[in-house]
């Protein structure tokens, strides 16, 4: 994998940047090997240097260029010839705090970003663009089925986890004819920047050919605070324009993701656990 030298050596030559008061700092690791550095000039950062793997440079680039008029995602300033890293604007704020109020921040998200989604051909395979394709959303669920019971245990009753089995199965009739979207497959609170307690961008896409209303949900439930049926119906009346998604598949939607929620909870974010648990008890009479 190329060094971040090599990386600006190549922007110099290039023309695209000058090394005149220029400064680099590790932003955090990124998937796989990868890692991203803020590239600041003057002490001010404008550049996000992402260095990972081809499939995945790949994936983000495309991404980023087909919502290229999406305010809320950065532009992409240079891709590597043989994707080994990209080069994006810098996105002012912080991930994860001073959020706001949930219900103004998904207004946004839903306005900004899950209206422009674009619609891909029927013939695309279901999953990860730069992962495991699959022939049927179904099968997409049963894999985060099984990653979160294995994940939560006996953390939660073994009725709860036969419940969300039979959810699982309800759910697949949904997506027999469901339509196929290109997602940012990653819509949660540590992907969002946060600036003035507003929504000011949106980081890190982890490509997914899904349905509308996964990247919906996720968000949704990608932080344990609001987590109640009227900002949940607040917020979906401002995302549905398709008066047959009812209400029931809606509750059902966010219980599975709720679930596997608390699945990645445990392994990433364990500090917010007791207050998933919390709503888990609220929502598992919705089973």
């Amino acid at each position: 994998m190329m060094n971040i030298n090599e990386v600006i050596q190549i922007l110099i030559n290039k023309g695209l940047i000058s090394n005149n008061c220029l400064t680099l700092k590790t932003l955090k690791s990124g998937t796989t090997n990868g890692v991203l550095f803020t590239l600041s000039f003057n002490n001010k950062p404008t550049f996000v240097i992402k260095i990972d793997n081809p499939a995945i440079i790949t994936a983000t680039n495309d991404f980023l260029s087909v919502y290229r008029d999406v305010k809320l995602l950065p532009d992409v300033l240079y891709t590597d010839v043989n994707k080994e890293f990209i080069v994006y604007s810098y996105i002012s704020g912080e991930t994860h705090v001073n959020r706001g109020p949930k219900l103004e921040w998904m207004e946004v998200l839903i306005k900004e970003l899950f209206h422009t989604y674009q619609r891909v051909n029927q013939d695309m395979p279901w999953g990860r663009v730069n992962g495991l394709h699959r022939k049927w959303w179904s099968e997409f669920n049963e894999s985060s089925l099984a990653f979160a019971q294995k994940s939560i245990g006996d953390l939660l009753p073994l009725e709860d986890h036969k419940r969300v089995e039979m959810l699982v199965k309800k759910l697949s009739a949904y997506h027999i004819q469901e339509e196929k979207y290109f997602l940012h497959g990653d819509t949660g609170v540590h992907n969002f920047v946060f600036l003035d307690n507003k929504i000011n961008g949106v980081i890190d896409p982890s490509p997914l050919i899904g349905p509308k209303i996964y990247d919906f949900t996720y968000a949704f439930c990608s932080s344990p605070d609001s987590l109640t049926m009227n900002t949940l119906l607040s917020s979906f009346a401002l995302w549905n324009s398709n008066s047959t998604f009812s209400k029931e598949r809606l509750v059902d939607e966010v219980l599975f993701q709720l679930y596997t929620r608390i699945g990645v909870c445990i392994q990433v974010h364990p500090h917010d656990l007791d207050a998933y648990l919390e709503a888990w008890h609220e929502w598992r009479k919705y089973l």
